[in-house]
């Protein structure tokens, strides 16, 4: 299947959840009013987009239908895909300018964190580059383990110590031995456990520092992995580590399983944080890097360009 099959697939039931209810909304309005704007901002609300971001959409489209004079409600759907696709652009890709890289991947439990990892990983050396994983994740003895079959299924080198070790010192070594081998990227597998936000900052900030000590020319990434089924939750998560951690972007997991999708646009317009990987499947190569183009176009039932 296509690059852009695959993520439209995955799309299906956010699509038909979103844009079913919003086609339906826009042919039944023989005028484009204010009524219409406020059934589209509930319907909007109801997608899980956010409440800020259904406003933000909303108001900028009344602003550019009365600037463009549309009036009918395929215009108005126009506008509406143009609006997203704007508010869901740049920064997707990740910063890979030096060898190593280094991201930095958290996530509470459940998410898919160490899974997405190792898709991220399998990914990346399909690319031609060369990743090694540190399992600094040792609050859980699964975790390890789980990492270690990953880097197995995805032929790459790992770096663990024992369930209970420093974090920062599995960084430590992860970080020496990647230079030694030359890695083209290090994947770190973090704690993310956010029931006790001070542990999470002060395990991070350790990390970070021992980051700056032994590779401060590296370029880094701090990536908060999500479950798009949790739909608004997602976003309050989001919003409690970008305070914790300082995030670079977001990898967005299960959204073939969801019609909550439409968190992704709530997240990038409120947070400001981009979104650099969505999982669209179980498979080992369902990890696609996000394109705000293709997934708006997949999101409003388009073809492929």
């Amino acid at each position: 299947m296509g690059f852009f099959s695959k993520i439209a697939e995955g799309l299906k039931k956010t699509r038909d959840s979103m844009m079913g209810k919003v086609d339906v909304l826009l042919n039944s309005f023989t005028k484009v009013d204010e009524e219409l704007f406020e059934e589209l901002e509930e319907t909007l609300i109801m997608a899980d987009v956010g409440t800020v971001t259904a406003t933000h959409i909303c108001e900028e489209l009344r602003r550019r239908v009365k600037e463009q004079g549309i009036a009918d409600g395929a215009g108005v759907r126009v506008l509406m895909q143009e609006i997203i696709s704007e508010m869901l652009s740049g920064n997707e890709e990740l910063d890979f300018s030096t060898s190593p890289s280094i991201l930095l991947v958290i996530g509470v439990n459940g998410v898919g964190k160490t899974t997405t990892i190792g898709k991220l990983a399998n990914n990346l050396k399909k690319d031609g580059k060369k990743v090694l994983l540190a399992a600094a994740d040792t609050f859980r003895a699964a975790a390890i383990d789980q990492l270690e079959v990953w880097a197995q299924r995805a032929d790459v080198d790992l770096v663990k110590h024992n369930e209970g070790a420093d974090p920062a010192a599995v960084v430590y070594d992860a970080i020496h031995a990647g230079i030694a081998r030359k890695a083209d990227v290090i994947i770190c597998d973090t704690a993310g456990r956010l029931h006790n936000k001070k542990n999470l900052m002060d395990e991070l900030s350790k990390i970070s520092r021992v980051i700056d000590k032994e590779a401060p020319d590296c370029a880094r990434e701090t990536l908060l992995v999500l479950d798009a089924t949790t739909g608004q939750n997602a976003l309050n998560q989001a919003k409690q580590f970008k305070e914790a951690a300082g995030l670079t972007g977001i990898i967005l997991t299960k959204l073939d399983g969801t019609a909550r999708g439409g968190v992704v646009i709530g997240i990038k317009e409120e947070l400001n944080i981009p979104i650099k990987y969505i999982g669209v499947g179980e498979q080992i190569d369902d990890l696609r890097p996000f394109h705000s183009d293709e997934f708006v176009r997949a999101l409003f039932g388009e073809e492929e360009m």
